[in-house]
């Protein structure tokens, strides 16, 4: 049987508790309850992402996260979906950067259903995988695409800043949706051989959260997932270190039916898990998150030259993190006139930092939406893998909140100033067609030029927010599906 540690409340954890086990297969288990509700999380993380991938096989993680809804040697077709959502739970499973997973939520009484289902997949997806559900789910992928990336406005600009801000060559050049050369170009061959590397139990940590007996979970968990065996076969994503500054202005400007013109921009920020990150992260909510941020304040209310202003961070751990800007004009608006007030605050803030009114409001902020996501089972079971998986300890998950109340607004100031500058970014500017532009585009099928831009990029990701960086599109009808929340 596996054995694990006590769990001890650890200081500044709000109470919480986790135990960490590990088969002999070599799957981390991390198990934490909580008696307030009568429902229990079961989340997996395999640590298998985009920055996996080789160049022409981009996007095969996202594929594979759909074929993992297709069916196994005991579950035939849509079966996961419906003997889940029969007992009144719910799934899902998303694609990022960095790892895959797959979550349910269920009844507490049915969690070993839950668990049965996750280890017959690992254990037996091969079984079921066949030509047919490869090109069931190559067209589902390719048809998101479409839908969520190439036919919305400002769809691919995620995909566009993230080619300039991680070189060619880069792991993180490429985003996680595929690109559809990449897409038709994935054999069932690749398929198998990608799901023997990754799809291990010793690449993988699975989370049980919520109303749950540890001792018959465990016995639960070693019945059905301790005979799957491990795979040494994977080898360790390539070398993601870059400089800390992008070292120049990096700038596109795009011709694109569009309902607005937009500044876009993405900065290099320091690695999660990092004190850093946590500064940068506290920067960007004063500066962009939400109503009361500085930019929302200047651009939307005062200067009325914008509708909205966001800045945002998505963090990873294997590469610098990105710091977010989208700004969207209000009528007639210039963009360098917007973007002169944004570099006119960015310079402000890094010469004076955060008032003391900003910081608490900022650090309240923040604490509220990590309370939120450990607060849920589902979202405390994701939390303690993304800790376990990136980081190699789940505890931090639950001492998160202390850490980001210990940074000083010294430490904002101080990432601000030498991150947030000119030097450091990729810029999209823009710019709608005319009405003139617009019908020739409609008759001859273009949908508008970019002036000056990059060749394009192998896969492509969401431009809504930097925040929303990962896919979640599988559902019981396996059309996509917007995700639920932000991957932090």
């Amino acid at each position: 049987m596996p054995m694990g540690h006590t769990a001890t409340a650890q200081a500044g954890s709000g109470g919480l508790t986790a135990t960490e086990h590990r088969l002999a297969n070599g799957l981390r288990v991390v198990l934490s309850e909580d008696h307030l509700t009568p429902v229990a999380a079961v989340c997996l993380w395999y640590d298998v992402g985009s920055r996996h991938e080789v160049k022409g096989r981009t996007g095969l993680a996202h594929l594979f996260e759909h074929l993992m809804f297709q069916g196994s040697a005991q579950v035939t077709g849509n079966g996961h979906f419906e003997l889940v959502q029969g007992a009144g739970g719910s799934l899902n499973g998303t694609t990022s950067f960095e790892r895959t997973n797959y979550f349910e939520t269920m009844p507490a009484h049915q969690l070993e259903l839950a668990l049965w289902l996750e280890a017959d997949r690992m254990g037996s997806l091969l079984a079921a995988l066949d030509d047919e559900s490869m090109e069931n789910q190559r067209d589902v992928v390719k048809n998101e695409r479409r839908q969520r990336y190439d036919n919305v406005p400002y769809g691919t600009a995620f995909e566009r800043l993230t080619a300039l801000v991680y070189p060619e060559g880069h792991p993180y050049h490429h985003t996680p949706i595929g690109s559809m050369a990449d897409l038709d170009a994935a054999t069932l061959e690749d398929a198998r051989a990608f799901f023997s590397t990754y799809y291990a139990p010793n690449n993988a940590v699975l989370s049980v959260v919520g109303d749950i007996d540890p001792e018959q979970t465990l016995a639960w968990i070693e019945k059905y997932f301790g005979s799957i065996p491990s795979h040494e076969g994977k080898q360790p994503p390539r070398d993601g270190v870059l400089p800390d500054l992008v070292g120049e202005q990096l700038r596109q400007e795009i011709r694109e039916e569009v309902p607005a013109r937009a500044l876009m921009a993405a900065y290099r920020l320091p690695h999660d898990g990092t004190r850093e990150c946590d500064a940068a992260d506290l920067a960007l909510t004063v500066l962009g998150g939400g109503e009361s941020s500085r930019l929302h304040n200047r651009l939307v209310r005062r200067d009325q030259t914008a509708v909205a202003a966001g800045f945002g961070l998505l963090r990873l751990a294997g590469a610098p993190s990105l710091g977010w800007l989208d700004v969207k004009t209000s009528g007639g608006v210039e963009v360098l006139a917007i973007e002169a007030a944004v570099d006119e605050e960015l310079a402000r803030f890094a010469a004076e930092g955060p008032t003391s009114e900003e910081m608490e409001r900022a650090q309240a902020q923040l604490e509220r939406e990590w309370l939120d996501r450990l607060g849920t089972v589902a979202g405390r079971a994701d939390e303690l893998c993304r800790f376990a998986v990136l980081f190699g300890d789940p505890q931090l998950a639950l001492t998160a909140v202390r850490r980001l109340l210990d940074i000083t607004p010294e430490e904002v100031q101080a990432v601000a100033a030498a991150r947030l500058r000119p030097d450091n970014r990729a810029v999209l500017v823009y710019e709608p067609l005319s009405a003139e532009e617009t019908e020739a585009a409609g008759d001859d099928g273009s949908a508008g030029q970019s002036a000056g831009a990059a060749p394009a990029a192998d896969s492509a990701e969401s431009a809504e927010s930097a925040e929303s960086a990962e896919t979640d599109d599988t559902d019981e009808n396996s059309e996509p599906a917007e995700r639920e929340g932000a991957d932090q």
